[in-house]
């Protein structure tokens, strides 16, 4: 049976924000367990030198024997870089510090904001029957996130609901605006999602309001709370929805992927 809300092809969603702490990982990582709860297929790509979402994935440096910097310098076939994890649903290409240097490396590389886009598309991705790549972005501007803008279909930004929460976003939307003019026409925002949200504190409700005014409809219904199971959760090297199904952020993360999910039904409708 056709089911609207199941990409055709991998839908490819990179997470990206310039800033640092906004919880890009930890949505990647949740978003990504929200998806594979439902039966979706889900391919986590690690895009940050730091490593976090193969950590949080469970998988230790000392396994991350191919990763995504030999995925983007030595262009490696997809089988040599992707990795099961211990999670239904979910495999991961890890990361490891040494993509930090990956930026120096593929300077000279004309294909250089094109690398990780011809990888995604390599025709053995089909074998692997993804539904949707999220691509964990590092906290700037770099050319390993124009790599990820360049490859994806749409980016998701998390918002963390802090005072100048909003100020930093205009340089990214300024780079997603330079991204399709020059290399992926088609690349939309997929939405702003606010995390780390306090009901309890005006200031989160503030942030909130701010973005809705400004943003409209780009801004996820669903917001993320600030919630310690949240945090604990990467410390045992899994997903909140595993940790503590019934948290406030499980629920919270199985929400943004209905409405997501609800989204993209629509759009291909």
């Amino acid at each position: 049976m056709y089911d609207p809300s199941r990409p055709s092809g991998p839908k490819i969603i990179a997470i990206a924000n310039q800033k640092g702490g906004v919880g890009k990982t930890t949505t990647t990582i949740n978003l990504g367990a929200a998806l594979a709860e439902r039966g979706l297929k889900i391919l986590v790509v690690d895009l940050d030198p730091q490593g976090n979402s193969s950590t949080g994935l469970g998988i230790d440096v000392e396994n991350r024997t191919n990763t995504t910097y030999d995925l983007l310098v030595d262009e490696l076939a997809l089988s040599d870089v992707i990795l099961e994890t211990r999670h239904t649903n979910i495999s991961l290409i890890p990361a490891t510090v040494d993509l930090s240097s990956a930026d120096i490396e593929l300077f000279s590389n004309e294909k250089r904001s094109f690398l990780l886009h011809d990888a995604l598309r390599q025709t053995e991705i089909d074998g692997f029957g993804f539904d949707y790549i999220l691509i964990d972005c590092p906290p700037s501007l770099n050319l390993l996130t124009v790599n990820a803008m360049v490859a994806a279909h749409s980016v998701l930004v998390p918002l963390q609901s802090e005072f100048f929460a909003l100020e930093g976003l205009s340089q990214l939307m300024l780079t997603v605006r330079e991204v399709r003019q020059s290399a992926n026409p088609d690349l939309r925002i997929e939405g702003v999602l606010l995390t780390m949200y306090d009901a309890r504190n005006n200031l989160s409700k503030q942030v909130e309001d701010d973005a809705r005014e400004n943003l409209g409809d780009l801004v996820f219904a669903t917001v993320i709370p600030r919630n310690v199971r949240v945090s604990e959760a990467p410390s045992y090297a899994m997903p909140v929805l595993s940790y503590d199904s019934q948290s406030k952020g499980a629920v919270a993360y199985r929400d943004l992927a209905e409405e997501l999910l609800r989204k993209n039904a629509r759009l291909a409708a």
